[in-house]
């Protein structure tokens, strides 16, 4: 029970984060607020990402991967899961959202590593440490050729190009953290990556021009920051795949918020059990957690209603409805 509390404790720290960066204020102010909303840039989604994995796991079979019946009943709840996440994902993107939402990217996810829900935490880690090395670089090159490409998009709604490639969060190097989380939920490297790209940054001039001029452009407000037009801006250039910047899309990046999101979760998970009475203390943000979905759906509701005076969904049973004005006769 304990364990599952921890990560209730880790998925409300996720959202709180996520919340933070898209209406919060913007990061590299001084003082604490400018801190904390440093360290949620990239690092709440990632951590989301991580759980999923993990959420992946705990339905298949944490340490033995469920077989036979079991098992079919298992992956027919990866399944629908995803193809829910995926409608409200593309639901909440027809709005019209100032922010990119991640459920639509979280739902394919969760198809993707569904073929791996077998392995042990061995080869799932192999795996996710080959496609952190592999993704960005492929990522980066074929950005080009299908950037220009869209298919089945409605306004800001996620199709296939924008899922794998060109949306906020690209399967191609998204899914690392997903398959690292469910190696650590099959089991009983933050240093590496910052670590790298400290040294990286500093050997090579270019990609430290590269994260500055980032990090100072014009239009990186909260709410930009992540939108669509400034998402990937690391890795648009060779010198930027080497920084580990939030949603540079590189395998430094990667790698380094990997390990932060692995250290939240074993930390959390592990406090839960050894301190019973800090569950009192976690309990709201325990509770945001374990309605999670919910929580980020009425986020970005919340982030609407700054900018519309209907809700988003009936802007879409107006939209729906409206068919109704064809009739003649």
């Amino acid at each position: 029970m304990g364990r599952l509390v921890g990560l209730d404790l880790a998925r409300g720290l996720a959202v709180f984060g996520m919340h933070a960066v898209h209406v919060g204020p913007a990061p590299g102010q001084n003082g604490v607020f400018g801190y904390l909303m440093e360290l949620a840039q990239g690092r709440s989604s990632a951590l989301f990402a991580v759980l999923a994995g993990f959420s992946v796991a705990l339905i298949t079979g944490r340490r033995t991967p469920k077989s036979g019946l079991a098992g079919r009943q298992a992956v027919a709840k990866v399944i629908i899961r995803a193809v829910i996440l995926m409608a409200l994902g593309t639901a909440l993107s027809l709005t019209g959202t100032p922010v990119v939402p991640i459920l639509a990217f979280y739902g394919l996810f969760f198809l993707l590593v569904l073929p791996l829900y077998r392995l042990a935490a061995k080869p799932l880690a192999l795996i996710a440490v080959a496609w952190a090395l592999v993704g960005p670089q492929l990522l980066y090159a074929l950005k080009p050729v299908v950037g220009g490409r869209v298919f089945l998009s409605y306004g800001q709604a996620d199709g296939p190009v924008s899922l794998f490639f060109t949306g906020g969060y690209p399967a191609l190097t998204w899914v690392p953290f997903v398959i690292a989380g469910m190696a650590v939920a099959r089991c009983d490297l933050a240093a590496t990556g910052y670590g790298g790209s400290w040294l990286a940054l500093r050997l090579v001039p270019s990609a430290a021009e590269a994260v500055r001029k980032a990090e100072g452009g014009p239009g990186m407000s909260s709410v930009s920051s992540v939108s669509p037009d400034s998402i990937g801006i690391f890795g648009d250039t060779p010198a930027g795949m080497l920084a580990s910047a939030p949603h540079s899309e590189a395998t430094l990046s990667i790698v380094a918020a990997t390990g932060v999101a692995i250290v939240v979760i074993t930390s959390y998970l592990a406090a839960m059990e050894a301190f019973p009475r800090l569950r009192r203390l976690a309990r709201p943000v325990i509770a945001v957690g374990s309605m999670s979905l919910t929580a980020y759906v009425y986020h970005i509701v919340a982030i609407w209603s700054r900018f519309f005076q209907r809700g988003p969904l009936e802007w879409l049973m107006g939209r729906a409805t409206g068919i109704a004005r064809r009739i003649r006769g």
